[in-house]
């Protein structure tokens, strides 16, 4: 099939568009918050508990996300929830970036985006013809890692040459642009999905569906585990400043290394076969990520961290491509909402719950021995799985 067909699409590209704006924004705020906040306390533990900000909304809003998902207007949703982001953002650029402002903007940035998760993953087979999905999911997942390339580069550029306020002032400008490109998707049937039993409308049926979908409940648990253990990304502002002596031009960098393999492999999927052997393509993936994250723990050399990253993101995608096209072919439409509700819950934690954990355990014993760890326990955690989920192992596409 052609790789480029989903994207003749004129609604596909402006979800796109959003979607690599939105995504643009909030790496650029992250890496300008970090920032702010390791130069304002010098503390792992201010860091690692930005994780905490970020995932209590997604594990308290993700269910009544996903719910309203399923009833009522998906783009009215996308669009609607962008006004909190375009706050938030107002609110750094005018009232300045103190430790609590940062906070409390983080905050509401992931509430908003907790309520607006389920609904832009699940109005994606309302923009493209169903056998055009896979590869539409791939393109979503380019424009979200390009923006993850291109977005901390940006920022830590900015960073150096003009303080954080243009980053905040870059990124209010970015929300904006994605609220429009958002209100201007017209999905077929309005993006609303239809559950054919009205009792089926419950809070917890999306829930109910991942623990009985024994495929989906491992493939959600694989990436839940291993990114909570195998994840880097908080400790980059010490790895930048402390450890590789390469300041805020060089965190940028860093944070945009594995976006920059994501990206390559991402590409990569949208021209290549599908991969019938899905389960083992997985697990080795999910271990080569563990890997490529002890190498970069141990290394003192800035070209072979930025090539770790650069691996680290380019196993990631092929996670979370594989793992999102699973969620879609298996889950009918009025579900989708608040299974990928689920989802984000699972996300959130392993990559906020991950942060927290890799800042707690950076300031007992060094940001080493806690990034090398964490890669050892990612492995072992394939070990696991590939053992005890056999319907993951044997998993074909």
């Amino acid at each position: 099939m052609d790789p480029y067909a989903p994207l003749r699409s004129r609604d596909l590209r402006f979800l796109l568009t959003g979607t690599f704006l939105s995504s643009f924004g909030l790496q650029m705020i992250w890496v300008a918050a970090s920032w702010d906040l390791y130069q304002k306390t010098h503390s792992a533990f201010v860091l690692g508990n930005v994780g905490f900000v970020q995932v209590a909304p997604f594990v308290f809003l993700a269910l009544v996300a996903g719910h309203i998902a399923d009833r009522y207007d998906r783009r009215k949703i996308l669009a609607g929830m962008q006004i909190p982001l375009v706050v938030s953002s107002a609110i750094l650029v005018f009232a300045g970036a103190s430790v609590g402002l940062i906070y409390f903007c983080l905050f509401l940035n992931a509430c908003a985006r907790a309520l607006q998760s389920p609904s832009r993953q699940a109005i994606l087979p309302h923009v493209v013809e169903l056998d055009q999905l896979r590869t539409a999911i791939t393109w979503n997942s380019t424009a979200q890692e390009i923006a993850t390339v291109t977005g901390p580069a940006l920022a830590g550029a900015l960073i150096a040459f003009s303080g954080t306020r243009s980053v905040y002032i870059s990124q209010l400008v970015c929300t904006v642009l994605s609220l429009v490109c958002f209100y201007s998707i017209r999905p077929r049937e309005g993006g609303i999905a239809v559950s054919p039993q009205q009792e089926e409308r419950s809070l917890l049926e999306g829930v109910r569906f991942v623990r009985d979908n024994k495929l989906v409940l491992a493939a959600l648990s694989l990436d839940l585990f291993a990114v909570l253990f195998g994840g880097a990304t908080a400790l980059l502002p010490i790895y930048a400043v402390d450890i590789l002596h390469v300041g805020a031009h060089g965190l940028g960098w860093l944070r945009a290394a594995p976006s920059v393999g994501a990206v390559a492999m991402a590409l990569t999927q949208t021209h290549l076969p599908k991969i019938r052997n899905a389960g083992r393509a997985l697990l080795w993936a999910v271990a080569g990520f563990g890997i490529a994250t002890i190498v970069f723990g141990i290394s003192r050399s800035l070209p072979l961290s930025i090539a770790m990253l650069v691996l680290t993101g380019a196993f990631d995608n092929i996670s979370v491509v594989f793992r999102s096209s699973l969620v879609q072919v298996e889950t009918p439409d009025y579900l989708r909402g608040r299974v990928f509700a689920v989802n984000a819950i699972f996300i959130s934690c392993s990559n906020q719950l991950g942060a927290v954990e890799s800042g707690w355990t950076a300031a007992w014993f060094g940001a080493v021995p806690s990034v090398v760890g964490g890669g050892v326990a990612t492995v072992l955690i394939v070990l696991g799985f590939s053992a005890l989920a056999s319907q993951l192992r044997r998993w074909q596409q």
